[in-house]
């Protein structure tokens, strides 16, 4: 069972510790049907209830159940049934996968990560939004891609997750801007400051969080960038992530048993003055508790950036939104959709929840306002790059997780094991097309 990282699994710490989880039924509201067919649609006019199955804890469950009140207030006809998946997301994805294989008309708005649209279009389980003509310019372009599909579009970007460098500014005094300064300025600080326990802390463990590592490390595996994996950028990213922890020493060898939660504790505690992790840690950061900083050793001395390799890249987390294609109120979940993704919903749950926005007008001053850190993120944002956009996307994961844990172990060199893994990856790509 493929283990996704902790953006995917379990959303912020925040998210998790501030509250319960919410529940609520599918009592009443919609039942198997065949076919969705035009003249089987109810439209956005009429009174009715739509089900929004989605994942979320604490504050982001809060986040989305004032928004679904939002949107009943400015569509009191439609009412929405939130239906809470679970907080794990290959969990999650085998609930959804439930009612579409059932053939359930609902949930009818389903929460989707941003690597499962392609599997549901192909399946047949998501509806072609392109009829709608969706304002694809609004969101970042590479999380736009995530929801597209034999030229149709699935699925609208919900909000971004991007994984990128931090530091701590108290220790390192300017971004490093090539691989070779951020390996340079980790030596010092951990030779000079016994206080520190490693110089990068970064998700090695046999699991999703590593191959987003090694994407955001430098590796091309993007989109359609897989018919030779065996390539020199791919070879160079692999041999950082060895070289940080045997070569360098800037990292323990402690990292290839650690995933986010651990990347996350080393950053908060202070123990490192560089972490590979996502947009959550930000707010983390900065938080207070009882008007005090809630981290002292990373308060107000948190800045992020992309990876500084030739040419920066950071993959890409976050959530979509789709319309399950047996739905028979496609059109009010269209509206839910639009609600959503509107600049004035997405900077409310940014604030509120730390989720951030996917569209790119939401970074306005009223985000800025709220929330200063959020104007470090963009640059982020810019460059990120989608994992494989492909129906088969977990088989091709589990070879890269296997193939990067048996690098970072010593057991076979980068170059030995991309070219022993490269027609295998291939030949499972073909298979997606």
């Amino acid at each position: 069972m493929t283990m996704w990282p902790r953006h995917t699994q379990f959303r912020s710490l925040a998210a998790l510790t501030a509250g319960g989880l919410l529940v609520a039924g599918l009592a009443a509201c919609g039942s198997s049907s065949p076919s969705s067919t035009a003249s089987s649609q109810v439209a956005a006019s009429a009174k009715q209830t739509i089900v929004f199955a989605t994942q979320g804890l604490g504050t982001e469950g809060q986040a989305t159940a004032n928004a679904v009140t939002a949107f009943e207030k400015l569509h009191p006809n439609i009412k929405v049934t939130i239906l809470s998946l679970s907080p794990t997301s290959d969990v999650a994805e085998q609930q959804l996968e439930h009612y579409f294989i059932a053939g359930s008309s609902t949930p009818d708005v389903v929460t989707t990560d941003v690597t499962w649209p392609s599997t549901f279009a192909r399946s047949g389980w998501i509806a072609n939004l392109t009829s709608r003509h969706p304002d694809t310019s609004s969101f970042f372009a590479g999380q736009m891609a995530t929801g597209t599909y034999n030229g149709g579009t699935y699925a609208m970007p919900w909000f971004i997750n991007a994984e990128g460098i931090y530091y701590n500014t108290s220790i390192i005094k300017s971004a490093p801007t090539s691989i070779a300064q951020l390996v340079s300025d980790a030596q010092h600080a951990v030779a000079t400051d016994k206080s520190l326990k490693e110089g990068l802390a970064f998700e090695g463990d046999e699991y999703e969080g590593s191959v987003t590592a090694w994407q955001s490390f430098g590796a091309q595996i993007g989109l359609n960038d897989l018919s030779n994996i065996d390539t020199p950028a791919n070879v160079a990213a692999l041999n950082f992530m060895y070289d940080a922890i045997h070569t360098y020493k800037i990292s323990p060898s402690a990292v290839t048993g650690w995933q986010e939660s651990n990347v996350q504790a080393a950053w908060l505690s202070g123990q490192t003055p560089f972490a590979l992790n996502w947009p959550y840690i930000f707010q983390l950061s900065e938080s207070k508790t009882n008007g005090k900083p809630t981290y002292p050793a990373v308060y107000g001395k948190t800045a992020w950036i992309p990876f500084p390799s030739a040419s920066p890249q950071s993959s890409l987390g976050g959530d979509d939104l789709a319309i399950n294609a047996k739905s028979t109120h496609q059109a009010a979940a269209w509206e839910l959709i639009q609600y959503l993704t509107s600049v004035s919903a997405q900077d409310t749950r940014a604030i509120f929840a730390g989720d951030p926005p996917s569209v790119t007008a939401a970074y306005n001053s009223t985000l800025y306002k709220a929330a200063p850190y959020y104007s470090s993120e963009k640059a982020v944002y810019a460059v990120v790059t989608p994992r494989p956009v492909t129906p088969v996307y977990p088989s091709i994961s589990s070879t890269f997780q296997a193939m990067i844990s048996s690098v970072l172990s010593g057991q076979s060199s980068a170059s030995a094991a991309l070219a022993s893994n490269a027609s295998t990856v291939k030949s499972l790509y073909q298979t997606g097309s």
